[in-house]
């Protein structure tokens, strides 16, 4: 690459190498450089700037960090009150804003340590009961937080907002919004109107439940749920569509989305900018109902949580990385976000052909200029309902894969944000809730990532597979585990741990086309892998057996015994579920997040291994100390 584009990507943050999951250094080609300027709105033939030019608009200062200004201003704290400086010192924790419009984030160091606990890990959608219709719901959620035993925290997929209108994609990692909820997961029986209709309507609304199915239908779901509501929300109270104006944009999305399609950006060309003229003249009664079943998803979401007040953590929801560019906040946020672009990730060693995951991610540049407003409007309302975050992907906290138009998703590069801005505005709005943060620091995560979310108390996320000496691939012993960390066997995207001994991820994989190698190869590494982890497992005197069910157990035994601060099960692991919840880089060929658990939620409190599992974890809290002072940590 020649020295002249090296030049013009460093001023834009765009990388022109990086290290791979094998830690080895790997070029990018200039086609992809020059993409990625592209989606920046830079030309690659234009000559570099002389001087990198800090974009304006944000200062972000940790608390009692001080910032010498050029000259007097007047800053107005988030109190209202106002002062004359010349220097930013002593500021309160917050967002404050000086005379020419620059926001100022006052950020906290550090988050409070998060509890020592443990807990499980539930696809939400995948819970069923004789109240659900078809896929778990907020009242499944309530029941299971109930029935869990001592569990400290119930870690969730992302509920964030689908478009509603079919036909309803089952990713909760490609949602619509990740501002607002999605009304799948409402239980009908729960809304007050339902219990305020008359006994005919309530017997018709009942009926539309949708008969059972071997994997989920999300759009026969949404299409019975959405008729059980019209048919209720003319029992609903008036909506003030004053009182939340983010919302009512929303609702307005939805309800022109059920008009004209649910890709904004194939639109009438008037409508396709939400401060239109056309779209603010836009009135409907829709408009009003969408924001109804919004403040239903709330009401519901704050029952589950309410459920959860004993737990030190209680329920953990999910931020997914990006959002579909075609749906509602794709149309909302189009001025931060970058048109164009699918973000992604390079290869790995379970996704050797790299990953584009279609998402739309933020401009970084256009975040610093609106005071990161979008962003802090998001994580206010996610936290909201949440005793903490899981965040998938926080690597895209500091750098975000990018794959420009037209090429594979190994044919991408990173785009660098700021870690300080980006992380510190996560710690304040954390902080306020009082919520813990659990940062997903898995694949090609730099050293610096996991130091920086180990500083400021935010948890990483030690995986089983994963955790291993990078020099000799061997696994780590449990007590070379992480402290500040949420230990599980897997997660969403890997192998269950019944499909990791019986080789599923080979043999699906094969039968799909997605492996890098021959099918021989592969298993031989799977071979190999599964001979280490049992070895592993017998050399802390975990394992004497090797049947399925022991080995289960061993590997629960075995994560109780690291000093992570919390650990998990997931309920696909315990009930021994052999299909992983999602296969990446297959859409139709596999059934990504439709895979319901095999038996209903009664059962599945009552399994033995699930009983087992909870009694193994629920011991450690009182086994595993808090480290020596000066201890590795």
């Amino acid at each position: 690459m020649d020295a002249r584009l090296e030049a013009l990507a460093a001023a834009h943050g765009v990388a022109t190498w990086y290290e791979n999951y094998q830690r080895r250094r790997t070029e990018v080609a200039p086609e992809s450089v020059i993409g990625v300027l592209g989606l920046l709105g830079v030309d690659a033939s234009a000559p570099p700037p002389a001087a990198v030019k800090k974009p304006e608009g944000t200062i972000v200062l940790r608390l009692g960090q001080r910032h010498t200004l050029p000259g007097p201003a007047e800053l107005t704290l988030e109190d209202g009150t106002t002062r004359t400086v010349d220097t930013l010192a002593d500021l309160p924790l917050g967002w404050h804003r000086l005379g020419d419009g620059t926001t100022v984030v006052v950020v906290p160091e550090e988050l409070p340590k998060p509890p020592e606990t443990w807990g499980w890990m539930v696809q939400l959608y995948a819970l069923h009961s004789a109240d659900s219709w078809g896929i778990g719901d907020l009242g499944d959620l309530r029941t299971f937080v109930q029935q869990c035993g001592d569990a400290g925290l119930v870690l969730l997929n992302p509920l964030h907002a689908i478009t509603p209108v079919p036909p309803v994609p089952a990713s909760p990692y490609s949602p619509s919004s990740r501002r607002f909820a999605n009304p799948l997961y409402l239980r009908i029986s729960d809304i007050p109107e339902f219990s305020r209709a008359d006994a005919s309507l309530q017997e018709r609304i009942t009926g539309l439940k949708p008969p059972p199915s071997e994997l989920i239908d999300y759009t026969a779901v949404w299409a019975a749920k959405l008729a059980a509501l019209e048919l209720l929300w003319p029992l609903a109270e008036p909506v003030d569509l004053d009182a939340d104006p983010g919302l009512t944009d929303f609702a307005r999305f939805c309800a022109l989305a059920e008009i004209h399609g649910p890709d904004w950006q194939k639109w009438p060309a008037e409508l396709r900018h939400p401060d239109s003229p056309q779209v603010r003249a836009f009135h409907s009664d829709r408009i009003a109902f969408h924001a109804w079943i919004q403040h239903l998803i709330e009401q519901q979401l704050d029952a589950a949580r309410e459920a959860a007040a004993g737990m030190p953590v209680g329920i953990v929801l999910d931020l997914a990385v990006g959002i579909d560019p075609s749906g509602a906040d794709g149309w909302l946020l189009q001025d931060s976000l970058a048109p164009g672009v699918r973000a992604g990730a390079p290869p790995d060693a379970f996704n050797q052909l790299g990953q584009d995951w279609g998402l739309a991610a933020w401009r970084p540049d256009t975040l610093i200029a609106t005071g990161y407003a979008a962003y802090r409007d998001m994580l206010r309302r996610i936290f909201r309902h949440a005793g903490g975050l899981r965040v998938d992907h926080v690597a895209g906290l500091w750098r975000l894969w990018w794959v420009p138009p037209g090429m594979g998703p190994a044919e991408g590069t990173y785009v660098h944000y700021d870690p300080e801005a980006m992380l510190g505005i996560l710690a304040l709005e954390a902080q306020r809730a009082g919520a813990v943060v659990i940062g997903e620091d898995l694949g090609t995560v730099l050293p610096e990532m996991t130091d920086t979310l180990e500083r400021m108390n935010m948890l990483g996320s030690s995986v089983l597979w994963f955790t291993r000496d990078w020099d000799t691939g061997e696994f780590r012993p449990s007590a070379d585990y992480r402290r500040n960390a949420l230990a599980s066997i897997s997660t969403h995207d890997l192998p269950t741990a019944a499909g990791f001994l019986a080789g599923e991820q080979v043999e699906v994989r094969a039968r799909l086309g997605q492996l890098a190698g021959t099918v021989e190869q592969e298993r031989a590494t799977w071979q190999a892998e599964k001979a280490a982890l049992l070895e592993l497992l017998r050399s802390e005197g975990l394992l004497d057996s090797e049947r399925t069910e022991d080995v289960v157990v061993a590997m629960h035994e075995f994560l109780a015994r690291t000093p992570c601060r919390l650990v998990t099960a997931s309920l696909y692991d315990v009930l021994l579920e052999t299909r992983q919840p999602n296969l990446p880089g297959t859409f139709e060929e596999y059934p990504n997040w439709r895979i319901p658990l095999r038996p209903d939620l009664d059962a599945v409190v009552d399994d033995p291994l699930f009983r087992k599992v909870a009694g193994i974890l629920g011991k450690r809290n009182s086994e595993v100390d808090e480290p020596a002072k000066g201890t590795a940590r």
